[in-house]
């Protein structure tokens, strides 16, 4: 019998357009419950399941479409942080819409991989979600990776994946076993269907699904076998989100309050820990913004700083502007006591259309508003490594990313193969109100803490901050618009992952593979052993 019509068994049946519609949003929705904010973590292999069981069996161009019904469902409530009140519809509508894009290849691609059916085809929808995030990641302008799938899996044993293969195969983990449900909710299907008369007497009985249902359950657990160490030395960082007098674009309205406030909240810390006896700090760490005002060209604000420092005594990291005639920077700073300025990273990633503005006259005839961006932001040259050390203290090697930095695997791998013992994630968070960015955001954090095996200070102006152990388990967060200080020892592990060895490998592996699996599909409908079941 030829593969062909084995094929079309497989995929048999009477699935309507509405149900296959219904299948792909309600697949949607739980990948949306399933990122920080609602963190249903288990519901992101179910919504994976039923984004493919919208797939299974229908054309390739059906699948583009229910892709992106899937896409639609899951980015515009995901990223209605970008439609606050602050930022309006326009830049929320018009990102969730290019994302939910990137689903519909998605979609296409499942639905032409899904049609080698059991694990051949599992194999390739996890593989093409792999293929898309990667696409996803780097298109247009430098890509926008946020609320990838391995991140709403901080807290499952598919989040320890990322210790063996990065974000991506954990990504593919997570893809993997939601396909696997999906092939075995369609199996079991099958059966109730044969056994109620509904199918042709001919028609081969269906394996069990628990052929692809066990598997799916025990790859979703393998994770905990992943030994996640937080053996090491440890320093001791204090960090503190000063808040801000108002959320919204003019959060800064106010800059010289919001410096003020990282001042206070930094020596009012100080004298808590002075009364309490505790050990002495290694390290402090401010936000992105905490000082919009150049604290160069502006001596009284330098003047705030270097007056924190050597109260402190230990150096602090702070998250500045450098202004220039034709640019700002964003920049991290390290002063130090009697000294000031020693090392500075500035932004190498600044994000298209908020921090400057690409192909300005092209996109000046689609809206004037661009021109309300006067000045771009600076890239910056290449990662830096802020080496700080007390007398009697251990050795800080510290790689600083600024805010959605923290989402690119490459410049975060970067910091760790340039040697940080320590990772910092300094973000502002103010521009987004109460949404759910900056929860989504600390979820980033911890996964590169798992995938590389580093501690990692996540400090916002506003919150949610956090201290988080190479595990990935947090200390103490802070919640959003209040001032607080955290303080703890973070272990400094120089070992590296089996994750952060392999770099980008897996991804492109898992792509290439994807693309063969892909030709074969092709090869297969137009050699007519395979030809779509609607």
């Amino acid at each position: 019998m030829r593969h062909g019509r084995c094929c079309n068994r497989l995929y048999s049946g009477p699935v309507t357009l509405t149900a296959r519609v219904a299948s792909a949003a309600l697949g949607g929705i739980c990948l949306m419950l399933a990122f920080p904010g609602y963190g249903l973590w288990p519901l992101a292999p179910v919504g994976v399941a039923l984004a493919t069981l919208a797939v299974l069996g229908a054309r390739a161009r059906a699948g583009l479409a229910l892709g992106l019904v899937t896409g639609l469902a899951f980015f515009v409530p995901t990223l209605s942080w970008a439609g606050t009140d602050f930022l309006g519809i326009i830049p929320w509508l018009g990102l969730a819409v290019l994302q939910s894009l990137y689903f519909a290849l998605q979609g296409w691609l499942s639905a032409l991989l899904a049609r080698s059916g059991g694990f051949v085809g599992a194999l390739g929808v996890g593989l093409a979600w792999v293929a898309q995030e990667s696409l996803r990641s780097r298109t247009p302008y430098g890509g926008f990776p946020w609320v990838r799938l391995a991140f709403s899996q901080a807290d499952s044993p598919l989040g320890r994946w990322a210790a063996l293969g990065g974000a991506p195969f954990a990504t593919f983990g997570t893809a993997l076993v939601g396909a696997l449900l999906a092939v075995a909710g369609h199996t079991a299907y099958r059966r109730l269907r044969l056994r109620g008369g509904r199918l042709p007497a001919q028609t081969p009985p269906p394996r069990s699904p628990l052929r692809y249902a066990v598997p799916a359950l025990v790859l979703g657990a393998v994770g905990l076998l992943v030994p996640l160490p937080v053996d090491g030395p440890t320093a001791r960082v204090l960090a503190v989100q000063g808040n801000v007098p108002r959320p919204g674009l003019d959060f800064n309205a106010e800059r010289r309050a919001v410096l003020d406030n990282h001042a206070r909240e930094t020596l009012a810390a100080l004298a808590r820990r002075g009364a309490a006896g505790a050990p002495p700090l290694d390290l402090i760490v401010w936000p992105e913004n905490s000082s919009d005002i150049d604290p160069v060209r502006n001596l009284d604000a330098g003047a705030v700083i270097q007056s924190a420092v050597q109260r402190a005594g230990v150096p602090i990291v702070v998250g500045a502007l450098f202004e220039r005639p034709d640019e700002i920077a964003n920049v991290s700073v390290v002063y130090r006591p009697d000294i000031g300025i020693t090392d500075t990273y500035v932004k190498q990633h600044p994000v298209p259309f908020a921090e400057y503005i690409p192909h300005r006259d092209f996109y000046r005839h689609l809206s004037a508003s661009v021109d309300l961006l006067r000045v771009g932001m600076a890239i910056g040259p290449g990662p830096e490594v802020f080496t700080m050390q007390r007398a009697g203290g251990p050795r800080v090697l510290a790689g600083p990313s600024i805010c959605f930095e923290v989402a690119y695997d490459d410049l975060v791998r970067t910091n760790v193969t340039e040697g940080s013992t320590l990772l910092l994630v300094q973000t502002n968070n103010a521009t987004f109100g109460a949404s759910h960015e900056s929860v989504q955001q600390l979820a980033i954090s911890r996964i590169r803490a798992i995938e590389h095996g580093r501690s990692v200070v996540h400090v916002s102006t506003v919150g949610v901050s956090a201290l988080i152990r190479p595990d990935g388990s947090l200390i103490e967060p802070t919640t959003l618009f209040t001032a607080a200080a955290l303080d703890a020892d973070l272990p400094l592990r120089e070992s590296r992952t089996l994750a952060t060895t392999l770099g980008p490998v897996p991804e492109y592996l898992g792509c290439v593979v994807a693309l063969l699996l892909l030709a074969r599909a092709l090869w297969a409908r137009r050699s007519g052993k395979e030809s779509p079941s609607s």
